[in-house]
């Protein structure tokens, strides 16, 4: 199957597994072929992504205590999540297997103000969680939400009614595990010629295929996740041909047992 839009949020293949649940088609097994360098990968992190919008009042920044200023609270929401990301480093979940063992909470977008001398009424910043299984990434979010509306909101709104906090979706990606003894596992071993498994930090469209159409998933294919995401990406010719071997095994197999 061919989707699109994986890395804005899995927006395509979420259609197509609806498709496949309304024409009552049950796939045996999916591999999804990210780069794993070839290694099986039974699980994967889950991901929350949020926009955050706050709104503030503005004013000369010469009267800056009677403004709102929704830099200076998204800030505090931001450092607030920071504090979460201490607290999971330090002593929240985790999973040896990945290698970032533990659930991570990340800040990557902020925007707001438009001069130096005006107290701004509008910021947003959009942020992540990127969570082990172990962890319930509601809970995350429900920390945050408590702080924003119990400690942030009472005190801008003691100065204007207007000013607030909103928290948008802008994407959830479920998190994919799979016992390692499954059909599907050993079928991607025996295909890559590989007797190792593994579990990685990033997200793709299997932790979807698992849960919205309940079909056995693994990750496997050619290519390092080291390349992603960067100028110049690319994929060694030794992966291509690698990835190429696997696929033509997995042909050769299903053929068999047909």
């Amino acid at each position: 199957a061919i989707s699109y839009d994986e890395e804005v949020g899995c927006l395509g293949v979420r259609g197509l597994i609806e498709e496949l649940n309304r024409k009552t088609m049950n796939p045996a097994m999916c591999i999804v072929g990210e780069p794993t360098s070839m290694q099986p990968v039974t699980a994967h992190k889950g991901k929350w992504s949020y926009k955050g919008i706050v709104t503030g009042l503005e004013c000369h920044s010469s009267l800056a205590p009677q403004g709102v200023n929704a830099v200076e609270y998204a800030s505090e929401a931001i450092v607030f999540l920071r504090k979460l990301m201490r607290e999971k480093i330090a002593s929240g979940a985790r999973d040896e297997m990945f290698d970032m063992p533990h659930t991570t909470v990340h800040t990557g977008v902020i925007n707001g103000g438009s001069a130096v001398n005006i107290v701004p009424n509008k910021c947003e910043f959009d942020f992540e969680f990127r969570y082990v299984p172990a962890d319930n990434p509601a809970e995350i979010m429900a920390q945050l939400t408590d702080y924003i509306r119990n400690e942030l909101e009472p005190q801008m709104k003691a100065v204007s009614a207007e000013c607030g906090f909103e928290l948008v979706e802008r994407s959830v990606i479920p998190g994919l595990e799979i016992d390692p003894g499954h059909e599907v596992v050993r079928l991607a071993k025996s295909c890559a010629e590989r007797n190792d498994h593994g579990k990685v930090a990033y997200g793709t469209e299997a932790g979807l295929f698992q849960e919205m159409g309940d079909i056995p998933t693994v990750v496997c294919g050619p290519g390092d996740i080291a390349q992603a995401h960067k100028p110049d990406e690319f994929l060694a010719l030794d992966q291509l041909a690698k990835g190429g071997q696997f696929f033509e095994r997995l042909v050769n197999r299903w053929s068999a047992a047909a």
